[in-house]
């Protein structure tokens, strides 16, 4: 049976990932730039400036809604999560260190894509019959491009139920088990034999809590997110950045392997990764994985936003996509090539090779604290994922279903607890590429709502700031 699946996933996934839907992601995210001037680029100090000062700002939202700042962690929960660490590893991995080039290339772009999914979201959302604020691509699909495009949104929808249990909850729980297993392993605490068991009750444990914090609605996810995003970064970002310090001989190296590499992987890992492209589509698939810039989903989070300016939020998207994919994901590759632990080029590989980054420098004493850190990232890009499977699936129904489903998700973490990783990354990524594809069309078809947005808000309140 898992044969069966895995050569029809391989199939399918090779068709979504292949050179067409290169084009189109890196495409859409180049069309968009220039349409915008390069907004992402022209705008950065301003965007940086601006959503930090509203990450800051401490206020309330009103009813059904969050706080902006809650939105932007509640998106940032569902990015900053396996892709930054398992992800990376999977890229390097496979694709050798230039696929972190393409990652870096991908994200440039990104940046001014997930900036339109978010300022198209808000401008679009409305109000369910809870009084909740909901939006995303299916909804600037059906309020932007009418009744004849709602079928894309149907479509969008479709995928994203699919897409939440796989990359939103299955590799994320994959991602803790693997991380508590490596500390209760370097400390003898369990014995090989017993961890299937130990995972199990992991994922019992998991899917319970999940459930909890799920069925408490937006307010109660925002208000976790809230707490869990910034302390998880700011724990991750300082262990990464030691490991780096203690290497910093060998950053010219990696540094080098990464820019030559991305257009000669054999040469850098030894004939094994000889493939291009294999380097482009492992860069890209795994950067989007990670900063989810072409998805849409992360402007699910942002529609909720108790904010009256579309442009405004959706700077948050720049500043998402350059904290996740230049900043943290690049310092997850610099802890795996720097530390100089061996990379099995050409085999599957996830959290275990970073946290191999981490022990190699620190010690296996660190295997606690990456550990939490990885369990933080995963257990916040759950709640993400969550919410957004809970509006994909209630535009598909009804609010009626949203309940049934947090349930049926949160067991899924069961499932992610004990199956093999390498066939999961696979059904992720397939689902991810699906995904894109209605959200790709819309925003290109309202490329030019886009523009008119930012050219209002940077003649009137923009040129103020």
């Amino acid at each position: 049976m898992l044969e069966t699946i895995e050569m029809i996933n391989s199939a399918v996934s090779n068709f979504v990932w292949g050179v067409p839907a290169m084009v189109c992601i890196l495409g859409v995210g180049l069309y968009l730039s220039l349409r915008t001037g390069f907004l992402q680029i022209r705008k950065f100090p301003y965007a940086i400036r601006t959503t930090l000062g509203r990450i800051f700002r401490k206020r309330e939202a009103s009813d059904g809604a969050l706080t902006p700042f809650q939105a932007v962690c509640t998106a940032l929960a569902a990015t900053v999560g396996t892709g930054n660490i398992a992800g990376v590893a999977g890229a390097i991995a496979i694709g050798g260190p230039g696929a972190i080039f393409w990652m870096w290339v991908s994200a440039l772009f990104g940046m001014c894509t997930k900036f339109s999914e978010v300022t198209l979201a808000v401008h679009f959302r409305e109000r369910n019959e809870k009084g909740d604020l909901v939006g995303g691509p299916m909804y600037y699909i059906k309020n932007g491009l009418g009744k004849h495009w709602q079928w894309l949104g149907i479509l969008f929808s479709a995928f994203g139920v699919l897409t939440v249990f796989g990359t939103g909850n299955a590799t994320q729980v994959n991602t803790i088990t693997t991380a508590i297993d490596s500390a209760l392993l370097n400390y003898q605490m369990v014995s090989d034999s017993s961890i299937k068991t130990v995972n199990l009750v992991l994922g019992i444990v998991i899917a319970a809590v999940v459930a909890i914090v799920l069925l408490g609605g937006v307010k109660r996810i925002g208000s976790v997110t809230e707490k869990l995003v910034p302390f998880m970064a700011l724990f991750y970002v300082i262990l990464a950045v030691g490991v780096v310090v203690l290497n910093i001989k060998n950053v010219p190296g990696v540094l080098y392997s990464i820019v030559y590499g991305a257009f000669n992987p054999g040469a850098v890992t030894g004939g094994i990764v000889g493939g291009f492209f294999i380097s482009i589509q492992k860069g890209v698939s795994r950067g989007i994985f990670s900063n989810e810039a072409g998805l849409g989903t992360g402007s699910i989070a942002h529609a909720c936003a108790d904010t009256q300016k579309p442009v405004k939020q959706g700077l948050f998207g720049i500043f998402e996509v350059f904290a996740d994919t230049i900043v943290i994901c690049t310092l997850t590759a610099l802890v795996i090539l720097c530390s100089g632990v061996p990379v099995n080029y050409g085999a599957a590989a996830g959290a275990e090779l970073t946290i191999l980054g981490f022990t190699s420098t620190y010690g296996n004493w660190v295997s606690i604290f990456t550990a939490v850190a990885m369990c933080c990232f995963a257990f916040s890009t759950i709640l993400g994922w969550g919410l957004y499977g809970a509006r994909c699936i209630e535009f598909l129904f009804s609010e009626k279903v949203i309940k049934p489903f947090m349930v049926v998700y949160a067991l899924v973490s069961i499932l992610g607890a004990t199956i093999d990783l390498g066939l999961l990354w696979s059904i992720a990524e397939t689902f991810n590429g699906l995904m894109s594809i209605p959200n790709l069309i819309a925003l290109f078809m309202l490329s030019g709502t886009v523009v008119k947005l930012v050219k209002e808000y940077f003649e009137n309140e923009g040129k103020e700031n």
